[in-house]
Protein backbone atom coordinates (compact mmCIF):
# COMPACT_ATOMS: atom_id res chain seq x y z
CA UNK A 1 0.00 0.00 0.00
CA UNK A 2 0.89 3.34 -0.90
CA UNK A 3 0.04 6.26 1.63
CA UNK A 4 -0.72 9.33 0.21
CA UNK A 5 1.09 12.48 2.22
CA UNK A 6 -1.47 15.05 1.53
CA UNK A 7 -4.39 13.37 2.32
CA UNK A 8 -3.63 10.08 4.39
CA UNK A 9 -5.32 7.95 2.06
CA UNK A 10 -3.71 4.71 1.21
CA UNK A 11 -3.75 3.82 -1.84
CA UNK A 12 -2.64 0.25 -3.42
CA UNK A 13 0.37 -0.71 -5.44
CA UNK A 14 1.16 0.87 -8.34
CA UNK A 15 -0.86 3.79 -8.39
CA UNK A 16 0.73 6.87 -9.63
CA UNK A 17 -1.95 9.40 -8.11
CA UNK A 18 -4.02 9.29 -4.85
CA UNK A 19 -7.30 8.15 -5.36
CA UNK A 20 -8.40 10.24 -2.60
CA UNK A 21 -7.65 13.68 -3.58
CA UNK A 22 -5.27 13.16 -7.06
CA UNK A 23 -1.82 14.08 -6.09
CA UNK A 24 1.18 12.77 -6.98
CA UNK A 25 2.10 10.09 -4.69
CA UNK A 26 5.85 10.06 -3.42
CA UNK A 27 6.38 6.30 -4.40
CA UNK A 28 5.32 6.63 -7.57
CA UNK A 29 8.48 5.60 -9.93
CA UNK A 30 8.79 5.68 -14.08
CA UNK A 31 9.28 2.33 -15.05
CA UNK A 32 12.94 1.66 -15.79
CA UNK A 33 14.02 2.28 -19.42
CA UNK A 34 15.95 -1.08 -19.64
CA UNK A 35 13.17 -3.47 -18.40
CA UNK A 36 12.48 -5.69 -21.06
CA UNK A 37 9.56 -6.58 -22.96
CA UNK A 38 8.70 -2.84 -22.34
CA UNK A 39 6.66 -0.90 -25.07
CA UNK A 40 8.87 0.89 -27.18
CA UNK A 41 7.56 4.54 -28.33
CA UNK A 42 7.45 5.40 -32.21
CA UNK A 43 9.70 6.79 -33.38
CA UNK A 44 8.25 10.46 -34.75
CA UNK A 45 7.18 10.72 -38.41
CA UNK A 46 9.56 12.40 -40.59
CA UNK A 47 7.96 16.43 -41.68
CA UNK A 48 7.68 16.26 -45.15
CA UNK A 49 10.69 17.35 -47.25
CA UNK A 50 13.18 16.52 -44.20
CA UNK A 51 15.95 13.68 -44.89
CA UNK A 52 15.08 10.45 -43.81
CA UNK A 53 16.93 9.38 -40.48
CA UNK A 54 20.33 7.65 -40.87
CA UNK A 55 20.14 4.02 -39.89
CA UNK A 56 22.51 1.75 -37.81
CA UNK A 57 24.03 -0.66 -39.43
CA UNK A 58 25.24 -3.92 -36.97
CA UNK A 59 28.48 -2.51 -36.04
CA UNK A 60 26.84 0.37 -34.45
CA UNK A 61 27.72 2.94 -37.00
CA UNK A 62 25.55 4.92 -38.82
CA UNK A 63 25.32 4.42 -42.52
CA UNK A 64 24.86 7.18 -44.85
CA UNK A 65 20.96 8.37 -45.65
CA UNK A 66 20.20 7.42 -49.02
CA UNK A 67 19.36 10.67 -51.36
CA UNK A 68 16.12 10.85 -52.63
CA UNK A 69 16.17 9.97 -56.32
CA UNK A 70 19.26 8.00 -56.53
CA UNK A 71 20.04 4.71 -58.05
CA UNK A 72 22.07 1.83 -56.64
CA UNK A 73 24.84 2.23 -58.75
CA UNK A 74 24.66 6.43 -58.07
CA UNK A 75 25.61 7.11 -54.82
CA UNK A 76 25.56 10.74 -55.51
CA UNK A 77 21.97 10.48 -56.53
CA UNK A 78 23.07 11.66 -60.32
CA UNK A 79 21.35 8.63 -62.58
CA UNK A 80 23.50 8.95 -66.13
CA UNK A 81 20.76 7.96 -69.08
CA UNK A 82 21.72 4.80 -70.38
CA UNK A 83 22.92 6.05 -73.94
CA UNK A 84 20.75 5.58 -77.17
CA UNK A 85 22.86 4.21 -79.85
CA UNK A 86 21.13 6.08 -82.89
CA UNK A 87 20.80 3.78 -86.34
CA UNK A 88 23.58 5.11 -88.85
CA UNK A 89 21.66 7.09 -91.68
CA UNK A 90 21.77 5.32 -95.33
CA UNK A 91 24.67 6.72 -97.30
CA UNK A 92 23.62 9.17 -100.15
CA UNK A 93 24.82 8.39 -103.74
CA UNK A 94 27.27 11.42 -103.03
CA UNK A 95 28.42 9.80 -99.25
CA UNK A 96 28.92 6.70 -100.65
CA UNK A 97 30.20 7.58 -104.35
CA UNK A 98 28.30 8.08 -107.66
CA UNK A 99 26.13 4.71 -109.06
CA UNK A 100 26.69 5.39 -112.38
CA UNK A 101 28.33 7.09 -115.19
CA UNK A 102 27.07 9.29 -116.86
CA UNK A 103 27.73 10.87 -120.45
CA UNK A 104 26.22 12.94 -123.40
CA UNK A 105 26.99 11.67 -126.74
CA UNK A 106 26.77 13.85 -129.76
CA UNK A 107 24.60 11.85 -132.21
CA UNK A 108 23.64 14.53 -135.01
CA UNK A 109 25.60 17.72 -135.77
CA UNK A 110 29.03 18.55 -135.80
CA UNK A 111 31.52 15.56 -134.41
CA UNK A 112 29.18 12.72 -134.90
CA UNK A 113 30.04 10.07 -131.65
CA UNK A 114 31.99 12.98 -129.54
CA UNK A 115 31.07 12.23 -125.80
CA UNK A 116 31.73 14.44 -123.21
CA UNK A 117 31.79 13.00 -119.52
CA UNK A 118 29.56 14.64 -117.01
CA UNK A 119 30.25 15.29 -112.95
CA UNK A 120 28.73 15.17 -110.51
CA UNK A 121 26.86 18.58 -109.42
CA UNK A 122 26.94 21.18 -112.72
CA UNK A 123 27.74 20.56 -115.99
CA UNK A 124 27.36 23.99 -118.48
CA UNK A 125 26.48 23.27 -121.91
CA UNK A 126 27.51 25.88 -124.19
CA UNK A 127 30.80 27.25 -125.99
CA UNK A 128 34.12 28.49 -125.00
CA UNK A 129 34.09 32.06 -124.21
CA UNK A 130 37.03 34.15 -125.43
CA UNK A 131 36.13 37.05 -123.04
CA UNK A 132 36.03 35.26 -119.72
CA UNK A 133 38.29 32.12 -120.95
CA UNK A 134 36.79 29.75 -119.31
CA UNK A 135 35.28 26.34 -120.66
CA UNK A 136 32.14 24.97 -120.42
CA UNK A 137 31.75 21.05 -118.95
CA UNK A 138 30.24 20.31 -122.15
CA UNK A 139 32.07 22.78 -124.80
CA UNK A 140 30.26 22.71 -128.43
CA UNK A 141 32.58 25.25 -129.81
CA UNK A 142 34.04 22.72 -132.44
CA UNK A 143 30.61 21.41 -133.53
CA UNK A 144 28.48 24.88 -133.76
CA UNK A 145 29.86 25.91 -137.32
CA UNK A 146 26.87 28.74 -137.36
CA UNK A 147 26.69 29.75 -133.57
CA UNK A 148 23.26 28.39 -132.80
CA UNK A 149 25.05 27.21 -129.62
CA UNK A 150 24.64 30.32 -126.67
CA UNK A 151 28.12 30.71 -125.04
CA UNK A 152 25.95 29.66 -121.40
CA UNK A 153 23.26 27.90 -122.91
CA UNK A 154 22.13 24.94 -120.88
CA UNK A 155 22.78 23.33 -117.14
CA UNK A 156 22.76 19.80 -116.67
CA UNK A 157 23.02 18.95 -113.51
CA UNK A 158 23.64 15.50 -111.66
CA UNK A 159 22.35 15.42 -107.30
CA UNK A 160 21.67 12.03 -105.33
CA UNK A 161 21.37 10.08 -108.41
CA UNK A 162 18.74 12.70 -110.18
CA UNK A 163 19.91 14.08 -113.16
CA UNK A 164 17.83 17.01 -114.71
CA UNK A 165 18.67 20.14 -117.47
CA UNK A 166 17.33 23.24 -117.64
CA UNK A 167 17.80 26.14 -120.06
CA UNK A 168 19.31 29.17 -118.62
CA UNK A 169 18.41 32.13 -121.20
CA UNK A 170 19.43 30.66 -124.36
CA UNK A 171 19.35 32.68 -127.59
CA UNK A 172 17.83 29.17 -129.08
CA UNK A 173 16.21 27.45 -126.70
CA UNK A 174 16.58 23.98 -125.43
CA UNK A 175 14.78 20.62 -126.40
CA UNK A 176 14.46 17.04 -124.43
CA UNK A 177 12.80 14.66 -127.01
CA UNK A 178 11.55 17.30 -129.24
CA UNK A 179 8.99 18.33 -126.64
CA UNK A 180 8.25 22.14 -126.37
CA UNK A 181 10.71 24.58 -125.61
CA UNK A 182 11.99 24.51 -121.93
CA UNK A 183 11.32 27.26 -120.08
CA UNK A 184 14.26 29.29 -118.65
CA UNK A 185 15.26 28.30 -115.30
CA UNK A 186 12.98 25.33 -114.81
CA UNK A 187 14.99 22.04 -114.89
CA UNK A 188 13.28 18.99 -116.24
CA UNK A 189 14.45 15.62 -114.99
CA UNK A 190 16.36 12.99 -117.13
CA UNK A 191 16.90 9.48 -117.94
CA UNK A 192 19.05 7.10 -119.77
CA UNK A 193 18.61 7.59 -123.52
CA UNK A 194 16.91 10.75 -123.37
CA UNK A 195 17.26 13.06 -126.71
CA UNK A 196 18.68 17.14 -125.59
CA UNK A 197 18.98 19.73 -128.77
CA UNK A 198 21.22 22.30 -127.95
CA UNK A 199 20.98 24.97 -131.04
CA UNK A 200 21.43 22.09 -133.94
CA UNK A 201 23.36 19.70 -132.13
CA UNK A 202 21.55 16.71 -130.81
CA UNK A 203 22.96 14.73 -127.88
CA UNK A 204 22.03 11.24 -126.33
CA UNK A 205 22.26 10.70 -122.34
CA UNK A 206 24.08 7.59 -121.34
CA UNK A 207 23.75 6.11 -118.46
CA UNK A 208 25.94 3.13 -117.38
CA UNK A 209 25.63 1.65 -113.88
CA UNK A 210 28.87 1.15 -112.08
CA UNK A 211 29.20 -2.69 -110.39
Amino acid sequence: MVKCSECGYENIDGLDYCDGCGAKLAGAASAPASNAGAAVAPAPAAEEGSAPAAEVSATGEAAPAATEGASPESPTGEISPSPEVEPAPAPSPAAGGALFKAKLQIVRGGRKGQEFSLEEANNLIGRWDPETGSFPEVDLEQDDQEAKVSRKHALLRIDNGKITVEDIGSLNGTYVNRQPRLQPGNPVELKSGDEIIIGKTFLKLVVDPIS
